[in-house]
Formats: C-alpha cells, structure tokens, sequence
C-alpha cells in the first residue's frame, strides 16, 4: 500500500464516471488520507488542547457528477466538521492543500469574521508562502499580501456563501517527488503556523 501521493492520485480527477472516479480515490487516495490522520491528529490533540478527529470526505450525496478534489478534515467534533473551524489536506488535479478552514455552513460565521478582521496581523504574519481562498470549491488561492484580505474578510462576514481558508498549496509535480515522511512534515508545520489563528480565532 502507498503512504505518498503519487503522480496517479492526481490523475484519478480525469477519470470519467463517478463511480470509476470514486473507486480510484478509494484506492489510490483515502488510504494515504488514512495514514496522515493517524500521524496528525494526535499532534492537532495536544497543540488545541481537544481531542481533534480524522473525518475523510465519502462524496456520498453525488450521484451523477465525480468529485473534483477531494479531501480529509480534522475537527473538535466526533460527527462531522462543516459546521466548525476545522484543518483540511485535500487534492485537486495539480495541487494539495492544507487548510485552516472557515466554511460557509459555520454557525456564528459573522463572529468568526469580525474576530478575524480584528487580527489580521496574525494572517500577515504567517511565511510569504501562505495563500489564502475564499470558496472551498474553487482551486484558486491568493498570496496573502497580493489580495485585498480585509475586503475578502468583510465578504466573508456579510455573504451568506462567502468562506475563509488559509493556509498552502503545494504543486502536484512537488507532492509526488516527496515521501511521504517530508509530506507528513510539511502537513504539521503548517499547522503549526495555523494553530494560534484557531485558538485565537474561537
């Protein structure tokens, strides 16, 4: 069994048929989904404090059209994790990502928003090579000091749709050259960078 993101985990979004993608993702993807959980979740457990579970997308509610990334989340919650500030690593067909994740299903969403605008020197604080997005279903991110962060914030706050990711893209000719030892790493230290938003963030 593979513990890396290969060169055919990205390619499994340009097979057609959902049921055919679903199979290749279950295949080739979730069982690294799997390992990475087991291997971050503790560290996510002690640094905030919570327990912090594994959840793995299952795309269960498609039934025509295959997904086109896929992801995992770790949340405070046992039962899901839409409706909390939650950590993702997911793939599109050229990249991963590794997300603090405010999405738009979050209850309080306004709050978080305004807590947000509030600290923004936390977000300007993070490495030069951080991105920030503000919809989960699309693949493009901006650096953050390239986009107008506080307008996407006072978007994120007044826009019922509107969401606030943070974190790294990583190409997917990078991902697939690395092990998954160095993949792991990179996983925790952006978290590590993460982390004090969440806390910050609650």
């Amino acid at each position: 069994m593979t513990t890396q993101f290969t060169k055919e985990a990205f390619d499994t979004f340009e097979i057609e048929g959902l049921e055919q993608r679903m199979h290749a993702i279950r295949e080739r993807i979730q069982p690294v989904f799997k390992q990475i959980g087991q291997e971050v979740s503790p560290d996510l457990t002690v640094n905030l404090a919570e327990d912090m579970y594994v959840h793995i997308a299952q795309h269960a509610r498609r039934k025509v059209n295959p997904p086109k990334d896929t992801w995992m989340a770790f949340s405070p919650n046992k039962r899901g994790y839409k409706k909390h500030p939650h950590f993702q690593v997911g793939l599109f067909d050229d990249h991963l990502f590794i997300w603090l994740a405010y999405i738009y299903e979050l209850p309080n969403k306004s709050q978080y928003a305004t807590k947000l605008l509030n600290h923004q020197e936390l977000l300007h604080a993070l490495p030069s090579d951080f991105v920030v997005s503000y919809d989960h279903m699309k693949k493009e991110a901006q650096q953050i000091d390239e986009t107008g962060l506080e307008q996407g914030l006072v978007r994120f706050r007044d826009v019922k749709k509107a969401e606030f990711l943070v974190g790294r893209h990583i190409s997917a000719e990078e991902v697939s050259a690395m092990s998954h030892e160095h993949l792991v790493k990179l996983i925790r230290n952006t978290y590590e960078q993460l982390v004090p938003i969440y806390k910050k963030i609650q």
